[in-house]
């Protein structure tokens, strides 16, 4: 499970980093595999470009080394998305999570191949791996017979699908079974992220051989401790990455093949939403959707009807900084906030 960030703000609209920074730090905490940075979750939209480096900046310094970090890169011309990826490349960033361009959506039948040559020029030159991200109810989705097609790309290695099908998750699954890659994984088979590997070439450097010093003196070592640098690790063979990016089809879509999940509402509930990936991992499928049925009135108020406003109240009710949005997206009424709080009851952290 990924966990889709919120940006926060503080009274008067301005980023708030340092809430940024508490929660990421937070979050670093949970058993998620990783943080999803500027997502529909994010209202990447509402930031400039200045203030969407800040926050990939501050998010990569302030997340454990071991969490996968996807930077959301929502911009619509090839050559601007390139260049935050740069960014988000040198920051730490392990993929880069990319929708269909915001003058491309609505249009499908119109613009499918504008759609599928942004995608495949912005994964020929990106500093990062490419995760598409399909939003169904932003009129963003990425139609099935796209994913298949640019699945066979060498840079674009999985997707996060909105859409709430199972029968659609079940297909790019089948359609895409062909497509292997070899990636670096830790003993456990977890993943290695940038700055891991980061660590271990800064550590590596560090050591002064003899031949450096003058007078034959003694070989100096300032390395880190070893249990800080000798990661071992192993290859692994995997597939295209499909992900449930919607957290009421959460279950129907891991049994229908995706491997992991950024469901919007685990910005706020992080831990309930990872107690249905856990019990399905477990093998227990009666209480997975257990733990499923308890998040469906949660989703259908706050997720679905509420929107990022609701999931930032959330985050308030739940230890993390959710704080106002940024105009025009309005803060809750009373009377909302009164049943949210109803809401969140039994699924506080």
């Amino acid at each position: 499970m990924h966990l889709p960030l919120t940006t926060p703000f503080d009274p008067f609209g301005r980023l708030n980093l340092r809430k940024l920074e508490d929660n990421v730090r937070r979050c670093s905490k949970t058993p998620a595999a990783g943080l999803v940075v500027l997502s529909r979750t994010g209202q990447p939209s509402l930031l400039s470009d200045f203030e969407t480096r800040e926050t990939l900046r501050a998010v990569a310094e302030a997340a454990a080394e071991d969490k996968v970090l996807l930077a959301g890169i929502a911009r619509d011309s090839v050559t601007a998305t390139l260049d935050l990826i740069a960014f988000a490349a040198e920051a730490g960033y392990d993929a880069a999570l990319v929708p269909v361009p915001s003058i491309l959506r609505g249009h499908r039948e119109v613009f499918w191949k504008e759609s599928l040559s942004f995608f495949r020029a912005v994964a020929d030159q990106a500093a990062l791996p490419v995760v598409l991200d399909s939003g169904a109810e932003t009129g963003a989705e990425i139609a099935a017979e796209w994913a298949i097609q640019l699945a066979t790309h060498r840079n674009i290695i999985g997707l996060a699908d909105s859409s709430g099908d199972a029968s659609r998750i079940q297909r790019l699954v089948t359609e895409t079974a062909s497509v292997r890659r070899d990636v670096t994984v830790t003993m456990v088979f977890a993943a290695v992220t940038r700055r891991m590997l980061a660590h271990k070439a800064e550590a590596a450097s560090a050591l002064m051989p003899a031949e450096m010093l003058s007078g034959g003196g003694t070989a100096l070592s300032v390395a880190t401790p070893v249990a800080k640098t000798a990661r071992k690790t192993r290859t692994r063979s995997v597939g295209f990455q499909v992900l449930c990016g919607r957290t009421g089809a959460l279950l129907d879509a891991l049994l229908s093949g995706a491997i992991g999940a950024v469901p919007p509402l685990a910005a706020c509930a992080p831990q309930a939403c990872y107690e249905v990936l856990a019990a399905w991992k477990d093998g227990d499928p009666a209480l997975a959707a257990e733990k499923q049925e308890r998040l469906r009135a949660p989703v259908l108020y706050v997720e679905e009807r509420l929107g990022v406003s609701g999931i930032k109240y959330g985050c308030d009710l739940n230890g993390y900084f959710g704080g106002r949005p940024r105009l025009p997206v309005l803060p809750l009424t009373g009377a909302e906030r009164e049943e949210m709080e109803q809401m969140m009851a039994g699924i506080r952290n």
